[in-house]
């Protein structure tokens, strides 16, 4: 039987931001605000999209962003409490949408309760005169992976929040941590949940061995992230051909997390040099092995650039209205572009596993097959002339392109700064 973690399709959440919540965590004795309820308005919305799961950013109780958490066992109460989860996975259940929950492992937050209580001082990795920090954040405390305690509070996190329906995990900063320690892991929990998913946040390295050492059934594809927007900026489609190279060899291995953009990098609509090549990027990401995970304001072409400063990543994490119909009717293009595209391949499943072969590759148009039970092309132009693809097309049809669904003509002529997804017909 096919499980639902092979052919998942993510819209990506970061509650604190989307919710409007303070940036600071609340004083004590400050009543709990129940924003997490305002995520169940939202649910139809990412149905219609196309998407079957919520993937969360951090919900547990922390002292700013959500990353340096104090409470691995409750929830922020700036978004809600139990109840509010409760509520929350009950609503997506209703609907068919798995959750998906941010865990931070790597370290706490300097205010969590445990860090400098001298009975869990063996959970710190002590450095120089201080304690160890990620990548030079003060506020950010390491844990110390080696040691038994650690792994048996994680094992607890894990098992708690599945316990109460989340579906999985995505793994902050897995980079950063021994693959064994995920091993090591996952061996206590997976016995208690055989269905749950895992998929770590690796931003470079060996993704392949990093999933093969650690049992993680995903991690995060930064290679493809970054050939997307890099190869249409540049006119150089021979970068996206070779991240897809590296993609297909990616397969033997797992099935990486797909994304055009996340919490932690500029939009696409922002990164991009020309706002003809949106669809172009997410023509790619949803005709290529994966997981694709939409982020949310990007299915509705929001702009933000992310600084490197403090605040920095509040452009790309902002708030959302309380009902989808207060978004700007400007946006609701690109929203139609992800439904569709997410509807070819909820059409054709099996592009989840699917070898990409190029059959036309030139500096500015490249034509990619995905091969199964069917066959997909797609064709990408950011030359200023129209490219008439040299391919055979017996057979095959528009499904898509950026003129819109089912055009006529010939299937192999793409406009300029054009693309088209052919399918069989």
């Amino acid at each position: 039987m096919t499980s639902w973690k092979e052919h998942a399709i993510w819209w990506h959440v970061y509650p604190l931001g989307f919710t409007g919540a303070e940036p600071v965590a609340l004083p004590p004795g400050a009543p709990v605000r129940h924003r997490l309820r305002a995520l169940e308005g939202w649910l139809d919305y990412a149905v219609e999209l196309g998407c079957s799961g919520l993937q969360l950013g951090p919900i547990f109780a922390s002292e700013t962003h959500g990353y340096d958490t104090i409470d691995h066992f409750r929830i922020d109460p700036r978004l809600g409490d139990d109840a509010d989860f409760d509520r929350l996975v009950a609503a997506a259940g209703a609907r068919g949408l798995r959750i998906v929950l941010d865990g931070v492992f790597n370290h706490v937050g300097r205010g969590h309760p445990l860090f400098g209580d001298p009975a869990h001082a063996h959970w710190f990795v002590p450095e120089g005169e201080g304690h160890r920090t990620f990548e030079g954040h003060h506020g950010l405390v390491t844990l110390d992976h080696e040691h038994p305690d650690v792994l048996d509070h994680v094992v607890r996190v894990l098992d708690h929040w599945l316990g109460r329906g989340a579906s999985g995990w995505r793994l902050d900063a897995a980079y950063a941590m021994p693959a064994a320690f995920w091993r090591r892991a996952l061996a206590r929990v997976r016995p208690r949940d055989a269905e749950a998913w895992f998929g770590g946040e690796v931003i470079h390295g060996d993704y392949a061995a990093y999933v093969a050492e650690s049992g993680l059934d995903s991690v995060t594809q930064y290679e493809l992230w970054k050939a997307l927007w890099s190869s249409l900026n540049d006119g150089n489609f021979f970068e996206l051909a070779w991240a897809l190279k590296r993609h297909d060899e990616l397969l033997e291995t797992f099935t990486p997390l797909t994304f055009a953009g996340n919490h932690d990098v500029t939009r696409l609509a922002s990164r991009l040099d020309d706002g003809r090549h949106v669809g172009h990027a997410l023509a790619v990401l949803f005709t290529v092995a994966g997981l694709p995970s939409v982020y949310y304001g990007d299915e509705q072409g929001f702009r933000g650039v992310k600084e490197d400063r403090p605040g920095g990543d509040d452009a790309v994490r902002p708030a959302f209205p309380g009902r989808p119909e207060e978004l700007d009717p400007a946006g609701w293009p690109v929203y139609r572009l992800h439904q569709r595209l997410i509807g070819l391949r909820r059409r054709h499943p099996w592009l989840a596993r699917a070898r990409t072969n190029l059959l036309h590759l030139t500096n500015t148009a490249v034509a990619l097959e995905a091969a199964g039970p069917g066959r997909v092309l797609t064709l990408l132009n950011v030359g200023g002339e129209p490219c008439r693809f040299p391919l055979e097309a017996a057979g095959l049809a528009v499904a898509e392109s950026s003129d819109g669904p089912a055009t006529g003509g010939d299937p192999c002529l793409v406009p300029a700064h054009g693309w088209k997804i052919l399918t069989l017909s």
